[in-house]
């Protein structure tokens, strides 16, 4: 019995830990592949939320600063496995640039030479190779202790969807406004809808809703937002906040660069932020990628709808916005159209994350009412496996199916 009570003791411990996850806003620099990888499975594995950046050459100090600055990292993973040098002068301008970031040093080994330079410089943790949970919990645990109280949260921070069309006519601002009620079917109860394209935005047309303000007058009062003033700027539907777009083209809107004084506050009010962006190209559709804990690219098998998927998403490789949270969307989906979905794959040397049907009569049924698509139709089916997925609910049924089974079949073994 008490083997038992340990493990139930050491998952609880565990499961606390996770659920802190969320307060973290984390900063990679790993200019070794090797070790990027690493840690990217490891943070995926622990359930910690994607790299706010993901650095894969060591920032010069004017870089580094703009990073700290655009990103507000509370924990910073350092590769010191291929250059040293340069490791430890990055370290040392990040302790220098901000002493309340927790910054962890990955080592290829125990050395206490290479360990004690790391702490001189400002390194407050180490992860040793090979990486694993255990080093990890243990280090962000300890963070938790040591870092300013205002660094480390919320603990309820909400995660940030940016949903991002291959181009235009691929139903991305469909898919982000079905997908935002989804989140209200799962159980979540403060949801936001943000329609951040300023010359294009639809959400207003397709859920026939208005608002006398839009996220271009959240920027311009970034600095005295409070909760009166934002619901004057938002309206409402079936429990779902949105944040609409210009109705029409205001002054500055091609000047746009940085949507962060929106995600920030949002992340603070909501559990879930579904971003509505006009495409992929540009400083401002990067900040919302960059802001995003996870990139929904919506394209459809259609061969110049694909093109454009690939030139996106190289796009997005040079902007340095990690591929580990990019999920690939394929919508309206037809077989007897277009590609296959293992043509679409190889094509674009990515795995294709979800698909939806193509379902044209549902799609048009929900445009003319203003209302999310029928729960019942091929494609209101395909919006509801998205959010499962996106939710983990999927992986859950199937390992809560897979333990039953298990189950069922030790009992039939034993009585037979």
């Amino acid at each position: 019995m008490e083997p038992v009570r340990q493990h139930m003791s050491e998952l609880d411990r565990r499961s606390e830990s996770i659920q802190n996850s969320a307060c973290w806003r984390i900063l990679t620099i790993c200019p070794n592949p090797s070790i990027r990888n690493e840690l990217h499975q490891l943070i995926a594995k622990y359930g910690l939320p994607s790299s706010v950046a993901d650095e894969t050459a060591y920032p010069d100090p004017r870089s580094m600063g703009q990073l700290l600055t655009a990103h507000h990292p509370n924990l910073c993973f350092v590769d010191v496995t291929k250059d040293i040098k340069n490791a430890l002068a990055t370290i040392h301008t990040i302790n220098q640039t901000d002493q309340g970031i927790g910054i962890v040093a990955l080592l290829p080994g125990n050395d206490p030479e290479i360990i004690l330079k790391c702490l001189r410089q400002g390194a407050t943790e180490f992860l040793i190779q090979p990486l694993n949970a255990e080093q990890l919990e243990a280090s962000l645990n300890k963070l938790i202790r040591i870092l300013p109280k205002d660094k480390i949260g919320p603990k309820n921070a909400g995660k940030v969807y940016a949903v991002m069309p291959a181009k235009g006519a691929c139903g991305a601002t469909t898919v982000a406004t079905n997908l935002a009620f989804q989140w209200k079917r799962l159980g979540k109860k403060r949801v936001l809808l943000a329609d951040l394209d300023p010359l294009g935005g639809t959400v207003s047309f397709l859920l026939k809703v208005k608002c006398a303000y839009s996220f271009v007058d959240v920027l311009h009062r970034s600095g005295n937002l409070d909760t009166d003033l934002w619901k004057a700027m938002i309206t409402s539907r079936e429990g779902v906040d949105i944040l609409l777009a210009p109705e029409v083209l205001v002054e500055g809107i091609s000047d746009l660069k940085d949507c962060s004084p929106i995600i920030n506050y949002a992340r603070d009010h909501y559990d879930i932020i579904i971003l509505d962006a006009g495409n992929v190209y540009g400083p401002w559709n990067l900040s919302q990628a960059q802001h995003a804990d996870e990139i929904l690219l919506v394209t459809t098998n259609e061969l110049p709808a694909l093109q454009a998927a690939q030139r996106a998403l190289n796009y997005l490789d040079v902007a340095r916005i990690g591929r580990h949270k990019t999920r690939l969307v394929v919508n309206r989906y037809n077989r007897d159209v277009g590609l296959s979905k293992e043509v679409i794959s190889t094509a674009l040397n990515s795995d294709i994350y979800h698909i939806i049907p193509s379902d044209y009569e549902a799609i048009q049924k929900g445009l003319m009412e203003g209302k999310p698509i029928s729960a019942n139709s091929a494609v209101g089916k395909g919006m509801a496996q998205l959010g499962d997925r996106l939710a983990g609910r999927e992986e859950t049924e199937r390992k809560t199916s897979s333990t039953l089974s298990g189950l069922l079949s030790l009992f039939s073994r034993a009585s037979s």
